[in-house]
């Protein structure tokens, strides 16, 4: 048997997990998998669990002054019927899983599942989002790129709760998001690719590229972002080759089950190649 706790709000929640350590558990969907036994056998957990899904503090989605805010407690399915979410975080929510899973399934969850194959990771590496940690000493906005610290790690201390992920508004004229699995839906990721740029008088005014499941992290390069702007977009074709070597260095891909590091790194490039030939 394992204690668990339903707190009524989130410093119920926060003033428990000050003094016990704890397994935060919103829609279970990665949890759950971890911890399951043999057939017919519960699931064993070492530690108290404590239920997050009923904290109305974090199934809030709030656009503040061109600041999304998401609760970590919003499930993919709030995401895809919000009226305040853009497109692109419907469109990559779309394709995370099953009807059933992102039912119950959460943001907060799949990001601090840490999964390089994590699909929501992508965009808001991209967009530079920030996630909103809270305990009983105060609050801390920390970088997703600096929240994920590897597979299943992430930088959080103890009695700290992931309270709502901030995503700065983007201005776009294009997005491209691609996942690649085994089949077309309800599939782990190979690999995942995201982009968007924005193109003003015929010239790449800002662009964002995001790398999933070729490394133990999401791959981006701020510099080589940096180099594309301002460069006119008749002149992009010019340099795509050398635009996939530089990230060819970056990406560092695995053999696995699912597929081989060859096959990533190949097909991670030529998405790339597809955005950047295709920005308009």
């Amino acid at each position: 048997m394992v204690k668990a706790i339903i707190p009524k709000d989130i410093d119920e929640a926060l003033q428990f997990m000050e003094k016990t350590e704890v397994y935060v558990v919103a829609g279970g969907t990665d949890l759950m998998v971890k911890k399951k036994g043999w057939s017919g056998v519960a699931p064993y957990f070492d530690k108290p669990i404590i239920f997050i899904k009923y904290l109305n503090e974090l199934k809030e989605i709030k656009l503040e002054k061109n600041i999304l805010k998401i609760g970590a407690g919003c499930t993919f399915k709030d995401i895809v019927d919000s009226d305040k979410t853009s497109q692109y975080l419907k469109e990559v929510s779309l394709n995370i899983a099953s009807p059933a899973i992102r039912n119950i399934a959460t943001i907060g969850g799949n990001i601090c599942n840490a999964s390089p194959a994590a699909d929501i990771l992508p965009p808001l590496y991209a967009v530079r989002a920030e996630v909103v940690l809270e305990s009983t000493d105060g609050k801390r906005n920390v970088p997703i790129e600096d929240f994920i610290l590897g597979p299943r790690k992430i930088n959080i201390k103890k009695g700290e709760l992931l309270k709502e992920i901030i995503i700065p508004t983007i201005k776009c004229s294009k997005f491209y998001y691609k996942k690649i699995g085994t089949r077309k839906s309800i599939a782990l990721s190979k690999l995942s690719f995201f982009g968007f740029a924005n193109v003003e008088s015929k010239k790449i005014e800002d662009i964002k590229l995001a790398f999933g499941a070729v490394g133990p992290t999401v791959v981006i390069s701020k510099d080589i972002e940096n180099s594309l702007k301002g460069i006119p977009i008749d002149e992009i074709q010019n340099i795509v080759k050398s635009i996939k070597e530089e990230y060819s260095k970056l990406l560092n891909p695995i053999d696995d089950q699912r597929s081989t590091a060859e096959y990533r790194r190949n097909i991670a490039l030529n998405l790339l190649e597809d955005f950047l030939l295709n920005i308009i």
